[in-house]
This record gives C-alpha cells, structure tokens and sequence, in this order.
C-alpha cells in the first residue's frame, strides 16, 4: 500500500506501507482537503499534534513534513508503531510513537494538545466514537482555540453534540471538527 504526502518539504514522496498492516489510510483527495482547512485555521508549525488510530502514520507524516514540530501518534498494534517509527525517523519528523489503546491513552495522558485528529475504524460503534469526543471536552485535552477533528463515515453524524463546529465530507468520509 502506497501513502503519498500532500505537501510540504517531502511533498510527493511516496511510503510503502507493508501489506500486513491493519490500517485504511485517508484518502489524497481528503487529506490535501482537510489540510486546506487546516492551513485556514492555524500556522502547523506551531501546533501540538495528537494523532490517534494512526494507522499508517499518513496524517503524522503530513504534518511533519509541513514543519509541525511536536507530534504523537498512538496506535495499539505493534507493526504499526514500528512501522511510524522508523518512516518518521528515516524523514527525521519529531513524531513519537506511542503504542497504546486510542482511547485509554485519551483517558490517561496529562497533555494539552492544539490539534487531537482521530481516525478509528469506520465500525467501531458510534458510542465509542461520541465517548471518544465527550473524553477530549471532559478532561480538557485542548489547548485555547484547539479542535478535536474525528474522521468517520458518513453513515452516522455528531452534529447535535454541543461541542460540534462544522463538518466536511469527502466522498463516503466525513472530518467533523470539535472545539
């Protein structure tokens, strides 16, 4: 499986992820959308980045290659983690890798972040997925000004949650932006 980054210092460059892995990474057409939108609402240098269900790393590698400098990315299987960590460290981006579950890490982690970006898989119960956002807002995870953006199918919606700014669908994939 091919990953392309958008933009930035490496645009262009392809990754090969291996086969094996679990993972459904975003498409190029969304990505390069959702980071157009991004680009409209902040500098990324200066972001704090969380990337959950990283998966391929693809959302990690966009924004390390777009001079964000201080990235994680938490997955809970152990090829992937590898997987990021030695594609971040051969592009040298400071993303750290962390393998844990998603959302215990939500639970757990003391951090602040600008930007919480999270693409779990298209079947996990939308339950989980609104727990997932309640989470992020009960423990104030965000820093001022910050979104919690969740990138899920447009079968189901989270525009009724009280925290809920705008959506953008991309095809079947939906990024809805919280804060």
């Amino acid at each position: 499986m091919h990953i392309r980054i958008i933009s930035g210092k490496y645009k262009s460059r392809r990754i090969t992820a291996p086969k094996n892995l679990p993972i459904r990474p975003t498409t190029d057409r969304a990505k390069e959308a959702l980071f157009n939108i991004l680009n409209n609402l902040f500098d990324i240098r200066d972001l704090k980045v969380l990337d959950l269900f990283t998966g391929s790393g693809s959302i990690a590698y966009e924004f390390g290659s777009r001079g964000c400098k201080d990235i994680q990315a938490v997955d809970r299987n152990f090829s992937v983690v590898k997987f990021v960590s030695k594609t971040a460290k051969s592009f040298d981006f400071p993303i750290k890798v962390i393998k844990k579950d998603s959302i215990k890490f939500l639970e757990k982690t003391t951090d602040t972040y600008d930007l919480i970006f999270a693409d779990p898989p298209y079947d996990l119960d939308p339950e989980i997925q609104k727990k997932m956002i309640d989470t992020v807002f009960k423990r104030q995870l965000l820093n001022t000004g910050g979104y919690f953006i969740l990138e899920h199918h447009d079968r189901i919606g989270f525009d009724q949650h009280p925290h809920f700014d705008f959506a953008k669908k991309y095809g079947k994939t939906v990024f809805s932006f919280f804060k």
